[in-house]
């Protein structure tokens, strides 16, 4: 064959088919566009401090903050106004002990945050998430054993404390976190048998034991003392697992499902989007907004259209939910 013949165009027959022709301007790749990223689906985590402990921005999580109750408040005003409707609170107390008492004391830092921020944002969903690391002197998410492992069904009574006296707060939602077997039909009877049956519950329903935790811990002071937490968080290799996990929680009353992390596990998003029919949510922790960070402080990456294609690919994969430490500034874009 030729050259000439070589470079002959092919048959127009082979190409009435064009992808090209809805690519041909930003007006056209908006209109055809198949997956957004709404705001208003989008949660800002937020850092709650006691008064005896640091404020201000964290080391290894640019942009990011340990508020006063204050602050926690000014930052919902914030939020609100660029449109993000929820934030998900950790408290971080001032005193620790190995039951987690702060947790659940009527006048503990989360409680007094949510109390605030329904008074003077009270548009804005105040979700607290439910675990016990931040309170403990160990670390763990519960009660330990004589082993030193946590005790499963005595930590199922430690977080209905805490849910209870977060729904006398005010809160909107509580999101269990610590990965107990049986905990939402646990706190879902808790809360019905004491006037609560209104209240929704968001659960961290696959939640692995991943190394993208690391810059949480150090903002919420929740490294465990000794040992991992991978008696409790699942296995990341496991995603049949992560699916019965999901079904279990819905069986025992969820009104929304999380799967932590994220980016490393869309696939999973997808799988229990497709067995699930209330929201899924996914939590785009630490780890993932660090290493963006990091590399866009290097000038390595282009940080905005990063988070761009990272927020689009959740709700791709099937987050109606996004869990992010990227929600305002996000937004803050949309809104210019």
């Amino acid at each position: 064959m030729s050259v000439t013949e070589l470079l002959r165009p092919r048959a127009l027959a082979d190409l009435t088919k064009r992808p090209r022709r809805l690519r041909s301007s930003p007006a056209m790749r908006e209109l055809v566009r198949e997956t957004e990223v709404r705001v208003a689906s989008l949660v800002q985590p937020l850092f709650v401090a006691e008064e005896g402990q640091t404020k201000g921005e964290i080391a290894s999580m640019p942009g990011i903050f340990r508020h006063s109750v204050e602050s926690a408040v000014a930052e919902c005003r914030e939020l609100h106004d660029l449109g993000i409707k929820a934030v998900l609170l950790f408290g971080i107390p001032d005193f620790k002990d190995a039951v987690a008492s702060s947790n659940h004391a009527p006048d503990g830092v989360v409680q007094r945050a949510i109390r605030a921020i329904k008074r003077d944002v009270p548009e804005m969903l105040a979700i607290a998430d439910l675990c016990n690391c931040e309170y403990t002197d160990h670390g763990h998410c519960g009660v330990l054993d004589e082993r030193g492992d946590v005790d499963n069904d005595a930590t199922l009574e430690l977080l209905a404390r805490t849910a209870f006296s977060y729904a006398e707060a005010g809160v909107d939602v509580i999101a269990p976190s610590d990965m107990m077997d049986g905990r939402i039909g646990y706190l879902r009877g808790a809360l019905d048998a004491s006037g609560y049956s209104a209240l929704p519950i968001m659960s961290y329903a696959v939640k692995f034991a991943s190394a993208f935790y690391g810059p949480f811990r150090d903002a919420a002071d929740s490294t465990p003392q000794f040992g991992d937490r991978r008696t409790y968080q699942m296995d990341p290799p496991n995603a049949r697992e992560a699916v019965r996990e999901a079904c279990l929680d819905l069986d025992e009353g969820a009104d929304f499902l999380i799967v932590k992390p994220a980016l490393a596990y869309m696939d999973l998003i997808r799988a229990v989007r497709e067995v699930s029919d209330v929201p899924v949510a996914c939590y785009n922790v630490s780890g993932e907004y660090a290493m963006v960070k990091a590399a866009a402080l290097n000038g390595w990456i282009d940080e905005d259209r990063i988070v761009d294609e990272m927020l689009v690919g959740f709700a791709r994969a099937g987050a109606d939910i996004i869990i992010t430490y990227f929600a305002k500034s996000y937004a803050a874009r949309r809104r210019a």
